[in-house]
């Protein structure tokens, strides 16, 4: 469904959803106090960091930092992305969701009748495998036992031309639809084939029948594989308004299913591999469909696990298809994410290893796979001699566009360190070599990037824009008490406001923005604030302050440390105007306006605090 959910859905979805439920249907928690409590579920511990505010609607791990409100918990423990979480709330609640498309409120056509097509597509496909004898042998061939094809939603798309057409495409609006799906072929397009008759033909024929199923498990797209000979041996869905095959995983679905998350994912190549690996009990195998594995691939890889494992054929195709895979790779490499590469005997793929050697033996293999800075430095010095000068320029000159494609930070600087080791020079020589292109704002002792020091010193905190700059103290204790305590918005003056607005200071316009928004659309909850400035720079920073202890216990108290935070912001920039203008007149005369602003500011400091005379 395309179209952008509008703010006042989502506040009204978070205040209606209880995240100690929401949390507590998944995580055992325990009532503590006025907050609940566990072990964290995104890291393993024995004594229970994690706590949950029903007060909030929020969530923090004072382990290992993980926090945020009922969207937030659903996007890291479920693994979906905002639009699904919001769409997994909602349905929760009964509530179907709204967007906003072309600038209006109006919303747009859904999916929904696209999604219900596919899922009745492959419940057919399952009933034809029921009653195919030829299509039930072949799959106990390969190896794929009941609960592995129960698991996969394993079908079978008979050899019929039109088999499916006759079920799903009874008039011309559904046959569109079947086309739009990619569940059928237009005979006009693709000429000379057999058709029912009315321009359209099904496009899997004969084949065993994979569904491809999204982070909600509704299926996008089928994967088939045909039973005899025939060409192509695999066939995908189209590209269609809800598949893309550079986005899609095949297999994720069903590993997030599970009840504790993987610590790693296996990336293999095919189908037939994903089946048969989780059968074998290793339930972290996923697939590409038919295309080298993207960025994006990765980055819904990385929001699962941190540990992701390239597997591949021994031969010149599987080590063609690896090194695609690396360059792919190197924009999603960073500290605290690991990336390795396996190669299997040549002639062998996982499904056929797995089924003769077992889960353990498989998984033994793991201690061969090279890291991917490794497998880097190996792919280069495979066809290149670095034992004189021109062969040490040549692999400067290939690695040079790989190392660009890494983003800035200590991974890229040990990569850097690798590379320089490969041809026996220094980090430092092999920086002059390449033009110091490589490593911007990489920390390596200069101060253009967001941290300065030594490469060995302990980093020094990010200024974040916004939130932490200024007078950070007193900016950050209005800012939190705003957070824990959202309705005290409304009482602050709007003359105290305006005057805050006019201040000149960092991270000043974040807590008026905050200010002004809450008077206007008021918040019943720090869930419900923070929801607000998901897709803000200064989220993150907020998140971590949500996750402080209250400055105040009441809303009262709370409203009036604010007041007083603010006049102390203005007072302190009010001070220094007046030190500059004074300071000045010791060394020029003050023009007209400047003597007229000396005389509020002197009259300021005894009268009127807003700037009364």
């Amino acid at each position: 469904m395309s179209g952008r959910i509008p703010q006042p859905f989502i506040d009204d979805l978070v205040s209606r959803t209880d995240i100690v439920e929401l949390i507590g249907a998944r995580v055992p928690l325990k009532k503590a106090g006025k907050e609940y409590r566990a072990c964290c579920p995104f890291h393993d511990e024995k004594t229970p960091s994690f706590w949950v505010s029903p007060a909030k609607q929020f969530y923090h791990c004072f382990g290992c930092g993980a926090h945020g409100t009922s969207l937030g918990f659903l996007m890291a423990f479920d693994h979906l992305p905002f639009p699904d979480a919001v769409e997994e709330l909602a349905s929760r609640l009964g509530l179907e969701v709204p967007r906003e498309g072309g600038g209006t409120h109006e919303p747009v056509r859904g999916d929904d009748d696209l999604y219900a097509l596919l899922a009745q597509a492959a419940n057919l496909f399952r009933e034809e495998f029921s009653r195919t004898p030829r299509a039930q042998e072949y799959a106990a061939r390969r190896g794929l036992d009941a609960a592995a094809i129960e698991k996969f939603a394993i079908g079978y798309a008979a050899g019929s031309w039109n088999g499916l057409l006759r079920k799903l495409g009874t008039n011309d609006a559904a046959r569109r639809k079947l086309l739009e799906v990619g569940l059928v072929i237009e005979r006009d397009r693709e000429g000379g084939q057999r058709s029912s008759g009315d321009g359209y033909y099904d496009r899997f024929r004969d084949r065993l029948m994979f569904p491809i199923r999204d982070a909600r498990g509704r299926v996008l797209g089928f994967g088939g594989r045909i039973l005899d000979q025939g060409e192509p041996k695999y066939l995908n869905s189209p590209e269609t308004p809800l598949f893309h095959k550079g986005r899609e995983l095949y297999g994720l679905y069903e590993v997030r299913q599970q009840r504790t998350a993987p610590q790693r994912l296996m990336i293999v190549e095919g189908y037939m591999d994903v089946v048969r690996l989780h059968q074998a009990g290793i339930t972290y195998a996923v697939a590409t469909l038919g295309t080298a594995t993207t960025p994006e691939h990765l980055k819904r890889a990385f929001r699962v696990a941190s540990e992701v494992i390239f597997c591949f054929d021994g031969d010149r195709a599987g080590r063609a298809a690896a090194w695609r895979a690396l360059n792919n790779a190197l924009p999603e490499a960073r500290a605290g994410r690991e990336m390795r590469f396996l190669f299997l005997p040549e002639g062998e793929d996982p499904d056929s290893l797995v089924g003769r050697e077992g889960a353990a033996a498989f998984e033994a293999r793991f201690a061969q796979a090279l890291p991917l800075s490794e497998y880097l430095v190996q792919g280069l010095l495979r066809d290149i001699d670095v034992r004189h000068a021109d062969g040490k320029a040549r692999f400067v000159a290939e690695a040079r566009p790989l190392l660009d494609r890494v983003p800035p930070g200590p991974y890229r600087e040990l990569l850097l360190d690798r590379l320089a080791q490969a041809i026996g020079v220094s980090a430092e020589r092999f920086l002059t070599i390449v033009g110091g292109a490589a490593t911007p704002d990489a920390g390596r002792g200069g101060t253009g990037g967001a941290a300065t020091g030594d490469a060995g010193a302990r980093p020094r905190p990010l200024r974040r824009p916004g939130v932490s700059a200024g007078r950070g103290s007193l900016l950050r204790q209005a800012i939190r008490l705003v957070l824990h305590h959202p309705a005290i918005a409304q009482r602050i003056a709007e003359a105290q406001r305006a005057s805050l607005a006019e201040l000149d200071e960092p991270g000043v316009p974040v807590l008026v923005q905050m200010l002004d928004d809450l008077v206007e659309h008021p918040a019943g909850s720090t869930a419900q604030l923070l929801e607000r400035w998901r897709e803000r720079p200064e989220y993150e920073r907020l998140g971590q302050l949500a996750t402080m202890e209250s400055l105040a216990p009441t809303d009262a108290a709370a409203a009036e440390e604010l007041s007083r935070a603010i006049d102390k912001l203005i007072d302190h920039a009010a001070q220094a105007r007046l030190d500059a203008l004074l300071e000045k007149s010791r060394r020029a005369l003050l023009d007209e306006t400047e003597k007229d602003e000396l005389r509020r500011l002197t009259a300021r400091r005894v009268g009127d605090p807003y700037g009364g005379d």
